[in-house]
């Protein structure tokens, strides 16, 4: 038994501090060393050669990436209105009297079935196909045996995953945590001087910095002159509970959410004693308008830092942007919105929370070959002079979505484990309303 202890401890002494001087050092102080870049370009390499074999050995490639890119359904983007006047051509009489025609069941029973075959909501709450694979079990759903040499890489990809980078991203993340734990809870207790605020920043950059290595996360930052300031509100697509560790590696922001218990609310209370957080008990998030106010008392306050919101609610898979609630932009102030976009060819980073919980998830994020994401700075909106809160959230949402390549979507994230809100059913019964009984009707 000492032989045994004799050989592990000087290996672990060599583990911890090639760890500490080769990856926590330069993490902390954002120097890179050039490892990360030296494992993506072989990583790079190695998925190129793969999607290489399995191109040769597929003669199916288009028709698989026509279908990853495209779907099952080819929609078009007309309205309501004038798809039932294209079926109505040939009875134009009744398209300007408004009456009924039975041509228009048609255009319901199309909308119907294109739903259950594919609808544009709930395929956002699955992960985005690949259109080939990038040698990851969990993603091998179209290829099957295709050579002895890809099957060797993709075993030693099973080697490197689970042997050696899920030990290290396991320590730097416990790492990372405990020094944010302790770091925050020690500045918690200096005077409210100006070098607390510096010392809190600092550490929580530290911190978030050693986390995001724990994931082997490269990310590109664009456009940094547009950074949000103190007194200011962030807003960015959601993807991922990671997207915190991700936009927190280039700056500091102050949390809103709801009050945890367990390592989750040891995380909070020391945050909290370092700079001022916004968190909520259960019974408060309930009443919208303590929310409000308590988050417009910190966006006027210049000196605290800017707050981070995801006005989306939930997780949607790196696709499309869904409905801003609008209680983000009902605080006033200025919004500087943030589009994220990962490349899904080096590991999903969307949680699928109704399949996953978060520790199978963020296993899943741990065996990844990577996590490699952009991240653009928008110019800072405001509210423009009669523009309501909701038409104010579209035009953010429009302007993330355009710039991180995303589709656009009009539909609350909700739907993920609500049903449809009767409004909305609503709204097309009125709109197919006016066309049968016309316009000058008052019902």
């Amino acid at each position: 038994m000492e032989g045994f202890w004799a050989v592990i401890f000087p290996v672990l002494r060599v583990w911890f501090t090639s760890l500490v001087v080769l990856i926590m050092l330069p993490a902390m102080f954002g120097i890179s060393l050039g490892i990360t870049e030296t494992y993506m370009k072989i990583l790079i390499k190695s998925l190129e050669w793969a999607t290489h074999r399995i191109q040769r050995a597929s003669r199916a490639e288009e028709i698989l990436k026509h279908s990853a890119s495209n779907g099952l359904i080819q929609r078009d983007d007309s309205s309501l209105e004038q798809e039932i006047e294209e079926l109505r051509r040939s009875r134009p009489k009744s398209a300007e009297r408004g009456d009924f025609t039975l041509s228009d069941v048609l255009y319901f029973t199309r909308k119907g079935i294109e739903s259950i075959v594919e609808d544009d909501v709930t395929q956002r709450f699955t992960s985005e196909e690949l259109v080939s694979w990038n040698l990851l079990t969990r993603t091998n759903n179209n290829f099957q045996y295709i050579s002895l040499r890809l099957t060797v890489l993709w075993g030693v990809g099973v080697v490197v995953r689970y042997c050696i980078l899920l030990p290290l991203r396991i320590t730097l993340t416990a790492i990372g945590l405990s020094w944010l734990v302790i770091g925050t809870t020690m500045v918690g207790f200096l005077p409210n001087f100006r070098v607390k605020g510096w010392l809190s920043d600092l550490v929580h950059l530290m911190c978030y910095r050693i986390c995001a290595r724990g994931l082997s996360a490269t990310i590109h930052y664009h456009n940094k002159q547009n950074r949000p300031k103190r007194g200011g509100i962030c807003v960015a697509n959601h993807t991922s509970p990671i997207d915190v560790v991700i936009l927190a590696n280039d700056g500091c922001y102050a949390m809103v959410g709801q009050v945890h218990g367990g390592l989750m609310g040891v995380l909070q209370r020391a945050m909290e004693r370092s700079c001022p957080h916004i968190w909520f008990e259960r019974a408060e998030m309930r009443d919208r308008h303590l929310v409000t106010q308590r988050l417009r008392d910190h966006a006027n306050d210049k000196t605290k830092l800017p707050i981070l919101i995801f006005p989306e609610g939930t997780c949607i898979n790196n696709t499309s942007v869904m409905m801003f609630k609008k209680g983000s932009f009902e605080i006033g102030g200025t919004i500087y919105p943030v589009a994220i976009k990962y490349d899904p060819q080096f590991g999903d980073a969307f949680w699928n929370s109704s399949k996953y919980s978060m520790v199978s998830y963020l296993l899943r994020m741990m065996t990844s070959w990577a996590i490699v994401c952009n991240v653009w700075y928008l110019p800072p909106m405001a509210q423009k002079e009669g523009e309501d809160a909701v038409q104010f959230a579209n035009r953010v949402k429009s302007t993330i979505a355009q710039q991180g390549g995303l589709v656009d979507l009009a539909w609350d994230g909700g739907l993920k484990r609500a049903k449809v809100k009767d409004s909305l059913k609503e709204q097309q019964q009125k709109k197919y309303s006016h066309m049968v009984v016309g316009d000058d009707s008052s019902d």
